[in-house]
């Protein structure tokens, strides 16, 4: 979940990667940079333990730094063992019970090969915030994510009272990450994270191989713990798992069971998905009872108002100031009380952009995924699932 950059948001990077509760490089217009959109910094992930930094000239990190080409297979599991040396001293872990597993992790060409960036030269794509909604808010989704309603109906009613998440924005989260369980991803998870945390093509990103190798640390320390089996794990590309692609990082602290059971089971279990995602929502600040989108008409000088950013920065007087109105119909709300904020969605091929206001809930959908192309189509997904 950043420090946002504007980058280019189409092609098969970003059909692949709808979103992830994880660490996202997704820009708030839906860009993908450096070919990652799960999962930057994330609250989802933890403070990174700079497992191994060197005190190199630079004071940065003299054993992980990635960039300076593929290491070999003999400088991979050298490196990976002092990874695994520092990672079961920092968090208590056995260490031959670390070496282990990492032992087993193998490299993976193919996931460097869809994170690699673009080549020189290469213009990027245009925005186009109408293609990326239709690939979303669409009849296989809205069908199926109406059925999908209809048989857990129970459990996201306990979710939506337990945690003031509506049921269709938790089934439209899902709806989008996965079709509702049916494409979790295929490539086992610890060589994913192994690949991309020691091997990460993008030498402009070490922060993105410091991350994943948070990721990977995470996940070892749930193998040691048998909440998981890191060996037989599958999930996406970027080591997103389950129903709801949780990261690691998410699984360990937002995963949790609707029948309070020690396991948790995000693969099989819809219902613990459900609550999960319900529970994640709310600590990255989901609020009851607030809309995602308030219903306002925004000024034609509406781009100023845009910061770009993931947070709400604005509130209600000062809209009203630069020329917002409510629309015709709408009644006072809670949101009125809160802070807003402005978003954009680009059509840059014709020059348009579409403007709303977006309520904290709807940022709150941003940390799930940075993007302002994928927390506007949640939000529209769910809208046309509510319509049954």
């Amino acid at each position: 979940m950043s420090t946002c950059w504007r980058l280019a948001q189409l092609g098969f990077l970003a059909t692949l990667l709808a979103a992830c509760s994880t660490p996202s490089n997704l820009t708030p217009d839906g860009a993908v940079a450096a070919g990652i959109s799960t999962p930057g910094a994330n609250p989802s992930a933890a403070a990174s333990t700079k497992l191994g930094a060197g005190s190199g000239a630079d004071g940065g990190n003299t054993f992980y730094r990635p960039g300076a080409g593929l290491q070999t297979p003999a400088t991979r599991r050298a490196t990976m063992q002092r990874f695994g040396t520092d990672l079961a001293k920092s968090r208590n872990l056995s260490e031959p019970a670390v070496q282990k597993l990492l032992a087993e992790a193998r490299y993976n060409p193919t996931v460097v090969r869809i994170v690699s960036p673009p080549a020189a030269g290469v213009a990027r794509a245009s925005r186009s915030w109408i293609a990326y909604r239709k690939r979303f808010v669409e009849p296989i989704r809205i069908n199926q994510g109406r059925a999908f309603m209809q048989q857990y109906d129970a459990e996201l009613n306990r979710a939506a009272e337990r945690y003031g998440v509506p049921q269709n924005i938790i089934a439209a989260i899902i709806g989008v990450e996965t079709i509702y369980g049916k494409n979790q991803g295929s490539f086992r998870v610890l060589d994913a994270l192994a690949t991309l945390g020691f091997d990460y093509p993008d030498p402009a990103r070490p922060d993105r191989a410091e991350m994943f190798r948070d990721q990977l640390a995470d996940l070892i320390e749930l193998d040691l713990a048998g909440r998981l089996d890191a060996r037989t794990l599958k999930g996406s590309y970027a080591g997103a798992v389950g129903i709801p692609q949780f990261m690691p990082g998410s699984i360990k602290r937002f995963a949790v069971s609707a029948q309070g059971a020690t396991q948790i089971d995000l693969t099989n279990n819809a219902a613990d998905a459900i609550m999960s995602v319900a529970n994640y929502m709310v600590e990255h600040g989901w609020q009851r009872g607030l809309p995602v989108f308030a219903p306002v008409q925004l000024p034609t000088s509406s781009a100023k108002l845009v910061d770009g950013g993931l947070k709400a920065n604005l509130d209600w007087p000062q809209l009203k100031a630069a020329g917002a109105r409510l629309t015709p119909g709408a009644k006072d709300g809670a949101w009125m009380r809160g802070a807003l904020g402005v978003v954009d969605l680009p059509e840059e091929a014709a020059g348009t952009v579409e403007f709303r206001t977006a309520t904290p809930n709807f940022f709150a959908i941003t940390q799930y995924n940075h993007s302002y192309f994928y927390a506007a189509s949640v939000a529209d997904l769910a809208a046309a699932l509510d319509k049954r």
